[in-house]
């Protein structure tokens, strides 16, 4: 503040002013320039991880990266050159800093982790459709502090780093294709060997079901209700979800055709009916009228009311 006064006394305040102005100026040009040549450096970077084959995810994060520190240097930069600051001071005050903002952004720095794993196991690609914590989206980008998911409604997913390394990541496509699988119940009586040819049949007819592996047909379980069966079968990672719902309508209709049943939660319910009590019981409690009349009632009428609990 003083030497700003000094200088004021010494050129008069319109002098300091324009100087100050013409270094804010230069500041704000350099800034500029510099943006424009660390994208440059950026896009050279990024053809030069295209060409070396890289994962698109790793050459992502890696690019920010680089601007974020490019861009970095440059405000360092302009600070020493056009306001005079001077770098030990700065390093130092950065150093004080940067040691508080970390303290204080521990989680945010630990999505920049995460993200450094994310890039060196490569868990999933960008295009890939994954399952992370209970949220399932095609990925985007793979960012320093963030991973963005497109959901099947067109959603925007937004997933903390930290959180993707803590939990579970499911992967559905790892590969070029994906397995379909239905549990489908049949009744007891319905004949497995049916069902199984109908199935067969509709999987084998459909041109988006892959021969190999061939498609198959196993009993699951002998459920309390039904005899689940397995109906399996590969298709393309863009088919699965429309040869999915697909198949399962065509497989309805099939058994439908064919006489098989899909049974309904079944239960079996019990009644007990239960007689009056007896003359010597009724004549203990003042009542003989009333059991004599009682003794008369069908057990089937629908005057007869159990008197005490079956058990």
């Amino acid at each position: 503040m003083a030497d700003w006064w000094h200088l004021a006394q010494e050129k008069g305040w319109i002098d300091l002013a324009l100087s100050i102005g013409l270094r804010i100026l230069l500041a704000l040009l350099v800034l500029y320039v510099g943006n424009r040549l660390a994208r440059w450096v950026v896009g050279l970077a990024l053809k030069a991880m295209a060409r070396a084959e890289m994962e698109e995810a790793s050459r992502q994060f890696i690019s920010r990266t680089i601007y974020v520190a490019l861009l970095v240097v440059l405000i360092l930069g302009i600070l020493q050159v056009a306001f005079g600051v001077q770098a030990n001071s700065l390093i130092a005050v950065l150093g004080a800093a940067g040691l508080a903002v970390g303290l204080a952004m521990k989680d945010s720095l630990s999505n920049v982790a995460s993200g450094l794993m994310l890039v060196s196991l490569k868990p999933f690609r960008v295009g890939d459709i994954v399952t992370i914590a209970g949220e399932t989206g095609k990925v985007e980008t793979v960012s320093m502090f963030q991973t963005r998911l497109r959901g099947a409604d067109n959603q925007t997913i937004v997933l903390p780093n930290s959180l993707i390394t803590a939990d579970s990541i499911i992967n559905l496509t790892p590969d070029s294709r994906r397995r379909i699988e239905l549990v489908v119940g049949i009744s007891y009586d319905a004949s497995i060997e049916v069902a199984r040819a109908e199935a067969l049949k509709i999987m084998q007819s459909d041109p988006r079901v892959l021969a190999d592996p061939a498609a198959d047909v196993l009993v699951y379980e002998l459920a309390d209700n039904s005899v689940n069966l397995g109906i399996r079968c590969h298709v393309g990672n863009d088919d699965y979800f429309v040869t999915k719902c697909e198949l399962t309508e065509r497989i309805k209709l099939a058994f439908d055709a064919a006489g098989i049943g899909i049974p309904f939660p079944q239960r079996d319910v019990h009644m007990y009916h239960h007689r009056a009590p007896t003359t010597a019981t009724a004549t203990a409690t003042g009542s003989v009228a009333e059991t004599t009349a009682n003794e008369g009632i069908s057990l089937d009428s629908s005057q007869h009311q159990p008197s005490t609990d079956p058990e």
